[in-house]
């Protein structure tokens, strides 16, 4: 199974060029250490962000910060329960944020569109294309959008993991050529970024080398994230064939800095561009409505990284039943997932053919995402 490498050498100086991109801005970046808004912050990101809509970069914004900008209103008692609590401080904060965004972008003589999205959204083929096409247009008519998860109607089981992974899922959907990730330090790091000898991954790509034992599994202090969701992220994104910068938020001119030349910070290289279906696809774990599970040999073929049909012969299992045109799971036969694929026949024909050479592939490659 292929990973990762990782070069921890100081980055060289050289300038971005990007048409598209996705910037994630966090919520420990546009909050003070008490949880007070920190609106000098939030104008000098949307000064840089003007900037680069100035040079004809077409920006999509996913902020986090609702919650934490609620909270600031102090509206809530502490005896109200924890998914309420969030609800209100969403619903409230969600007002406070957004306004303060449009004032900011309208004194820059730029248009903004909040747009607020669920999980469920990105399930259902047709939302998916309805929200593509709507942002499209407000991209064509110049205006930002402001995209945040809708924590009122979300329930927990289909919540996003966080905004890193909406951001994601955001990106994929437009074919955006980058995804900057603006959080609260200067990267990913090889260690506790609190120990002196601890460094920065300056540049992350695909060789050998598990990444997971470098990462530390605690989320933000005001977000629902932490850096593993991020690496999960930014591998899955990269693998897509978008480019991911993760990099401080608090460190003044960074948009701009990372356009002009590379402050420290991790870059994950992106591998070749994947079509339209299949970027929706792996996303669309959620979505499957089946799943089968195919032998040693064939996850070893997949996991060479080729284009690599899903073929009845190297199928042993059918796990659940689906029909055709549906999205179902590829697990391997120690029950772990490793792909997900349209089905091009469904599950009653699948048992039939089940371990059989010289038939139709059950998925064909071109609408098959690898997670290996």
């Amino acid at each position: 199974m292929l990973t990762w490498r990782l070069i921890f050498t100081v980055y060289k100086a050289m300038a971005l060029v990007y048409k598209k991109i996705v910037v994630k801005i966090g919520s420990n970046v546009l909050t003070k250490p008490n949880g007070l808004p920190d609106e000098p912050r939030l104008q000098h990101l949307v000064n840089q962000l003007t900037n680069l809509m100035q040079r004809g970069i077409e920006v999509i914004l996913v902020s986090s910060g609702a919650v934490a900008f609620g909270r600031s209103l102090n509206l809530i008692s502490e005896k109200i329960d924890a998914v309420k609590a969030r609800q209100v401080l969403a619903a409230t904060g969600q007002i406070k944020l957004i306004n303060a965004y449009a004032k900011l972008f309208g004194e820059q003589q730029i248009s903004s569109a909040q747009v607020l999205v669920t999980k469920e959204d990105f399930r259902d083929r047709t939302h998916y294309l309805n929200m593509k096409n709507c942002m499209q247009t407000l991209l064509q008519h110049h205006i930002i959008p402001i995209v945040n998860e809708n924590d009122v109607v979300a329930i927990t089981e289909l919540m996003f993991t966080d905004n890193d992974e909406l951001a994601g899922l955001i990106a994929s959907m437009l074919n955006a050529e980058a995804l900057f990730v603006l959080t609260n330090v200067d990267g990913l790091y090889d260690g506790d970024p609190a120990l002196e000898n601890t460094q920065v991954i300056t540049q992350i790509d695909r060789e050998p080398v598990a990444l997971n034992s470098f990462v530390a599994k605690n989320k933000s202090s005001f977000g629902r994230g932490g850096m593993a969701t991020k690496l999960s992220m930014s591998q899955k994104i990269s693998k897509l064939g978008i480019a991911v910068h993760i990099a401080n938020g608090k460190t003044d001119h960074i948009l701009t800095d990372l356009f002009d030349g590379s402050p420290t910070h991790t870059h994950f290289i992106p591998g070749k561009k994947k079509s339209g279906k299949k970027r929706w696809i792996a996303h669309s774990e959620n979505a499957a409505k089946g799943a089968v599970k195919v032998n040693n040999g064939a996850k070893a073929a997949l996991s060479v990284g080729k284009a690599i049909s899903i073929l009845p012969v190297g199928v042993i299992e059918i796990i659940s039943d689906f029909a055709k045109g549906d999205v179902i799971k590829i697990l391997d036969e120690d029950n772990q997932n490793i792909g997900l694929g349209i089905a091009e026949y469904g599950s009653d024909k699948a048992k039939e053919q089940l371990g059989q050479a010289h038939q139709k592939p059950l998925v064909h490659c071109d609408y098959f995402f690898s997670l290996l």
